[in-house]
Order: structure tokens, then sequence, then C-alpha cells
């Protein structure tokens, strides 16, 4: 691992330091609405992937918005007096917020980046200079416990994460602690835990900054930070999930043979959560020779809980070595040890027999049920986030269909979903269609085939009848038996509801 050092941090328990830099942050509007109005939608796109080019030419002016972003987003230095004009510097200095550099300077000793939070709120996320994203290039330092700030991973598990009021949230390796942060809009007491001092940190930074209540952090490797008897209502997770073939970047690199983190943190997990209570999870997942990957995830699930588990993209080995080589900047290195690297990797996953790495989401539910559900499924098409409504129905709608059988099913009312549309698809000219599919514009934004019959069905659920007499409404108009069609159908209608097409009137 590089012995490259990173500058210390500001003191965490400075609260009106932070306090005051948040006003005077928030009164230059160095905010995401202010920054979209300043930069334009390229610059500020740009500078989202870590390409600092156009917000410098969009930053050559004197404004006090233009001069925080050089200090805090594009790491220039700015003159004393032109600071002390906006921020107020003398307290930043004493507080470890900035340094002086050259005879005259001001530089940011850490990155400050504004983010919207899903409710208008104006937060800030703090990390190492130089790291508030990920990027092509790779990140800024591959010192071992440098922090990062928000990627794509981040917003796509706050995204997915229920939303609904808890008493206690669990953010396990918390990193910058934006996840910490999330929690903090809906539940009563955050714990956040990291392996890394530096993270639990920083993430004391981002909450004070962004003005949210202050997290009981704790330092520690998975679980090991949670206390025996110890329950949460919500456990989630972005964990170092990384298949390497060593350990060299904390906020990446789990430690663990190919998958065991991910593995171990989900078979953990259930005994920690309360009745009812969601653990929401990014992870990676081996495909390995021989081995159905939905059988080898199915596998992970613990006792006692529900699970559903989205697969949203695959990579060779290939893809992926190169994929993380480039995160850690290996690829600007010396030829000769950028290969031997490459070579590492490949055959770590010749030894185990991978032939491809799969990446998604893994959310659980505690649930009393004798015979748990486990859903496991590769949904690589566009989504709409958030989508934590979704998930929280996918798991109401498992309760459903488990305490109702057929009978019941078809004794049942049911609402066609909003903005599905159908679409019939055949040759042109042609008198029937060769199938009928259901598309949902919203959410998973999932698509299904049906017959003439479930098309017919959810054409007109509109909660008004039951599953039962619409189908003996479509019996008598296709001149079938009412009594087959009742006995064939309720298999289709269960997916329908699964899928989120049909919704339950209660």
């Amino acid at each position: 691992m590089s012995n490259a050092t990173l500058s210390p941090l500001p003191s965490a328990d400075r609260p009106e330091t932070a306090a005051r830099l948040r006003d005077a942050l928030l009164g230059a509007s160095f905010t995401a609405d202010g920054l979209l109005d300043l930069l334009g939608a390229p610059a500020y796109a740009a500078l989202a992937r870590s390409e600092t080019v156009p917000a410098l030419r969009a930053t050559r002016g004197d404004t006090p918005l233009e001069m925080l972003v050089r200090l805090f987003l594009l790491q220039q230095p700015v003159p004393y007096a032109r600071v002390a004009d906006v921020l107020p510097v003398d307290a930043c200095l004493e507080t470890g917020w900035l340094a002086r550099t050259g005879s005259d300077g001001i530089a940011a000793a850490v990155d400050v980046r504004p983010y919207g939070g899903p409710g208008g709120e104006d937060w800030f996320i703090v990390s190492d200079l130089g790291c508030a994203v990920g990027g092509a290039g790779g990140i800024a330092s591959r010192a071992e416990g440098v922090v990062l700030g928000v990627g794509g991973a981040s917003t796509t598990l706050a995204g997915i994460t229920v939303r609904t009021p808890v008493a206690a949230a669990l953010d396990l390796g918390t990193g910058s602690g934006i996840q910490a942060l999330h929690a903090s809009r809906h539940a009563t007491r955050v714990t956040a835990t990291d392996v890394n001092p530096r993270a639990l940190h920083i993430t004391a930074l981002t909450l004070a900054l962004s003005g949210a209540p202050a997290a009981d952090l704790r330092e520690g490797s998975l679980f090991e930070p949670v206390k025996d008897g110890e329950a949460y209502d919500l456990i989630v997770s972005n964990p170092p999930f990384v298949i390497s073939p060593n350990a060299r970047l904390t906020y990446r690199d789990g430690g663990m043979g190919g998958d065991d983190l991910c593995r171990t943190l989900v078979q953990q997990a259930g005994e920690r959560l309360t009745e009812g209570g969601f653990a929401q999870f990014l992870a990676n997942w081996q495909h390995v020779e021989g081995e159905d990957w939905q059988d080898r995830l199915r596998s992970w699930v613990p006792r006692g809980c529900d699970a559903w588990i989205v697969q949203r993209e695959v990579q060779d080995v290939t893809q992926y070595a190169e994929l993380w080589l480039r995160d850690a900047g290996d690829h600007r290195d010396d030829p000769a040890a950028y290969r031997a690297r490459y070579g590492a990797w490949l055959d770590e996953f010749e030894a185990r027999k991978v032939r491809a790495v799969g990446f998604g989401w893994i959310t659980l539910r505690r649930t009393g049920s004798a015979v748990p559900s486990v859903t496991a499924e590769e949904w690589p098409h566009p989504v709409e986030q958030p989508l934590g409504d979704v998930v929280r129905a996918h798991f109401t709608r498992l309760d459903y269909l488990r305490t109702h059988d057929d009978a019941a099913l078809l004794e049942h009312r049911f609402r066609l979903a909003a903005e599905v549309v159908q679409e019939q698809v055949g040759l042109p000219g042609a008198e029937d269609p060769e199938h009928v599919v259901l598309r949902q514009n919203r959410g998973m934004r999932r698509a299904t085939k049906v017959d003439t019959v479930g098309a017919g069905f959810a054409g007109v659920c509109d909660g008004s009848m039951s599953a039962g007499r619409i189908l003996d409404a479509i019996a008598q108009l296709l001149g079938e038996d009412p009594v087959l069609l009742r006995d064939r159908t309720p298999g289709q209608i269960r997916l329908l509801v699964e899928q989120g097409f049909l919704e339950p009137v209660v």
C-alpha cells in the first residue's frame, strides 16, 4: 500500500464553528441549486464526475460563490482577505477547516460538497481532498484510510432505502456519513460504524455541517460494534464490497476472500433486526463455474427474513479487474506494475473458478413467517429513483399473497396500478397480436407478457368487482368454462400482484 499521508482533519468537537461555517456557506448560496445556477448543467455534471476544467472556466469571476467553489471544490488557494469577507476565517483556521498556504493564501483542509436532501434540505458532504466523487482517472489519494464522498453507489443505496419513521437505524460502514445523514430525517436514534476511525471523524463533520443531529459513532468491523441485545428497525450498508486479491484501500476492499464479506454481512443482519425491520445493502457476488448465482445468493439469506435480491449488472473478470485498477489509479503507474496487479486479480479469480462478478441490491425484512419469501432476479433495465416506497410495497404485497390462497384471491378486488400501459406486439397488419405486454412507467419500470385473459382482466380492474366476478364475465365473452378459467388464472393474478401491476383494494 502507498505510504501517502492524509491531511489533518477539522476538529469534530467545535459544533459552534461548524454552525457558523454552515450559515456562511448558505448565505453565499453555496448549495446544490446555487452551484447549478452558477456553473450551468454541463459544468455541474462534469464536477460530479471529478472533471474540474469546466468548473474552473466558469468561476473566473470574483463573487463569493465563485470563490467558495474554487476553495472547497477545486482546491485552489484564495487570498485571506477575500475569504474573510465571506467565512469566519479565523475560527475556521483555528479548528482546522482551513489552512494557510503561501504568504497570504488560504486553502481548504477537506472537500466540502453541497448535497440536496430529498426534502429540499441543503446538506454538505465532507471528504478527503480530491475524493468527493469517484472518476475514471482514479481517486486523488491512495492512502489506506482515505475517505470518499458521494458516488453513484451511495446515491443508489440512499434511493432504494425504505424511508418510514423508525426508532433506531444503523449505518454500517458509514464512510463520509451520507446514509447516516439520510437516516437522521426519519430515525430517532442513528448509529454509524466504520472500521476506519477517519471515516467516523468525517461523518461527525458531515452531520454537524449539515445541521443534522449527531450520531452514535462506533469503530469496528461488520457487527462487532453492535452491543449484545441491540436491534434496529433499519440497517443500511454500502460496504467495502470489492472482490480483490488484497486489501489495499479501506473504503472498498473488505479484507475477506472472494465475496465472503458481503455474505457475512447479510447472514449476520437478521438477528440484529427488529420484527418487521429492513436491512438494505449494496453488494458484489461471484459467478462461480457450475453454480447458479441465484442459488448462491439465496443461501446467504438468514432464517426468519424475507429477501429481495436484484442483480443490476454483471461484468466478466477482466472488466471487473480493470474497473477497480483504474479506481485506484493503478493505470497511471509503471506498466509492468500495472500488469502484475492485473495478473494477481485474474489469478485470484481463476483459483476460485470465478467467471464473472454481479452487482446489485439486497433487501431483507425480518418476518415471523414460517415460510419466508426469497426473490432473486436480474433487472439491468432503467428504474426510477427513489425506490424506497417501491421496496416497501414489494414486501407488503408478499404479506398479502402469503395470507391469501387462490379462493381468497378470487374473492378480492384489485386495481390497476398507476401508469401501467398495454403494448401489443405482432407483425404489421396481423389480425391478432403475437403477445400482449403490460409495462410500468414508474418505479421498477417492469414489463411482463400476459395472455388475452390476463390483459382483459387487468384492463377492467378498477376496484369495483371481485377477481372471480371479472373472470366469470371474461369466460362468458370468450365462451369458456368459468370454472376452468377460475382454476387456471390465479397464478397469473399472483404474478401481476407480486410485480406491482395490480394492487389489492383494502
